[in-house]
């Protein structure tokens, strides 16, 4: 997943205002208690950021692939 593909996959399941929010100020544990902007500031895989974000918000799994991306991942 590419920053563009993740910034997209946020801003259709969460809405470009909550989910910069939920990108800023999200912290989570799975990613060593950064938010995802600092994650992915980091380094951290993008994709790896979103399935990160997709379980503590609790998206269900059919749409953790993401708006205009592939099939969910097994």
């Amino acid at each position: 997943m590419k920053a563009s593909e993740f910034q997209r996959a946020v801003e259709g399941e969460f809405g470009a205002g909550f989910g910069r929010v939920l990108v800023r100020d999200t912290v989570l544990v799975e990613l060593g208690n950064r938010t995802p902007a600092v994650a992915l500031a980091d380094g951290v895989p993008a994709g790896r950021v979103w399935l990160a974000l997709c379980r503590a918000q609790d998206v269900p799994r059919e749409r953790w692939h993401g708006v205009g991306l592939g099939d969910p991942p097994q």
